[in-house]
């Protein structure tokens, strides 16, 4: 069987680039925003191919400033882009200036020592350092801003492996008692299959950011950004299994906008929804960090208060009501809201069970006049008598 050679590793690098940068910009016309820099990475799938393209035609008589200024200068731009690419796709400004100074500073290293003072392994350590820099600034933003995953870890791993056989390059043909054919023939054939594995290894990181993203979007309500239905339950069966281990009490809020259709009578559905929107900001406010507020639909919100009793579920109720009635909301309308509270203990029957009795003590408020609290049945707090157990908790000022 014959084995391959190194022109013919560096030839189907080549083409492989340019079938990746294809399916790079593919990905990024279908990808949804939060999944940037894919761009970038296919420009430089396109100048990978054409770095190798010129590396496999260099036997044939091209002129220098083709066959090798053309060539690393492609391979410079390849590697800048992948590292603009990468600190995009993570949200940080790509170094533009370190791109420009590699490119612009390793071309004219190499056309000195290509025409002024000939020197093949000078150009080698030069090339190899500048990609070197370039490499090791690329791991250290899949470091610093990567996600604790397989993808990122697969990713920066393959970085790594080209940064030690750049270094091994480097410190190589800096020293003049090392084989530098043995050298040369080991960087062309990992190197030009990294070119590759490295947009591999980008995609990973892409697609599980994709998949965070689908997941998130498929929990969340698109016009306030509060969880669904579905990331409610979610976020509840976590928090019941939490709760059963430590033993720790939960509250739900069940929380309607009082006179909610009048307001889009009166004003429109387009103002309905900045309503929805800016009440959904003022119940954030009155939660911890560990709360979680969600919309059923409508005019309906629901929130989960892990570890809290029925006492403190009150005070936070209270709080939204007042954070509610001092927000300044422009030019949008004035509302109210009224809330009903139930509690569950690690002895609850479940979800179903929970939101029926916070949405009957919902129903409560409204009939008792609105822009107040009730208490679910049953639920007794400190300061209550027993047969005080269903009477609504007025929250009205004043």
């Amino acid at each position: 069987m014959t084995s391959l050679d190194v022109p013919t590793i560096v030839l189907m690098a080549a083409i492989s680039s340019g079938t990746m940068a294809i399916v790079l910009l593919a990905a990024q016309r279908s990808f949804p925003a939060g999944v940037d820099g894919l761009g970038w990475w296919a420009l430089a799938s396109l100048c990978f191919m054409v770095g190798r393209l010129l590396t496999w035609l260099r036997p044939m008589p091209l002129p220098d400033w083709l066959g090798v200024l053309g060539a690393n200068g492609a391979l410079f731009l390849a590697m800048g882009f992948c590292l603009a690419g990468t600190q995009i796709f993570y949200g940080r400004r790509p170094s533009w200036w370190l791109v420009h100074l590699a490119w612009i500073g390793g071309l004219a290293g190499l056309a000195w020592w290509l025409w002024i003072e000939p020197d093949m392994a000078k150009r080698i350590v030069l090339f190899s350092v500048i990609y070197l820099l370039m490499q090791g600034a690329l791991l250290a933003t899949i470091a610093r801003h990567g996600e604790h995953h397989f993808s990122s870890w697969f990713f920066g791993g393959l970085v790594m492996i080209q940064v030690v056989v750049l270094g091994a390059r480097a410190i190589g043909f800096a020293l003049p008692s090392t084989d530098p054919n043995a050298l040369n023939v080991t960087y062309l054939a990992t190197g030009n299959i990294m070119s590759l594995m490295l947009a591999v290894g980008f995609m990973t990181v892409a697609i599980h950011r994709l998949q965070t993203l689908l997941e998130q979007r498929a929990n969340l309500d698109p016009l306030t950004g509060a969880l669904n239905r579905r990331g409610f339950t979610e976020k509840y069966l976590h928090e019941v299994a939490r709760m059963q281990r430590d033993r720790q009490a939960l509250a739900v809020l069940s929380i309607d906008l009082d006179f909610f259709k009048a307001i889009n009578d009166r004003h429109g559905h387009g103002m309905g929804d900045k309503v929805l929107v800016h009440v959904t900001g003022v119940i954030r406010q009155a939660l911890r960090a560990t709360d979680d507020v969600a919309r059923f639909g409508g005019e309906e919100f629901i929130v989960l208060l892990p570890r809290t009793s029925v006492e403190l579920a009150q005070l936070v109720a209270a709080r939204v009501q007042t954070l509610l009635r001092e927000a300044d909301g422009g030019v949008l309308p004035r509302c109210t809201v009224s809330i009903g509270i139930a509690g569950q203990d690690e002895t609850g029957n479940g979800l179903d069970a929970l939101l029926t009795r916070a949405d009957l003590a919902l129903y409560r408020a409204k009939a008792e006049g609105r822009d107040r609290v009730a208490l679910a049945s049953g639920e007794l707090t400190s300061s209550q008598a027993p047969a005080a157990a269903a009477v609504a908790v007025s929250a009205a000022p004043g």
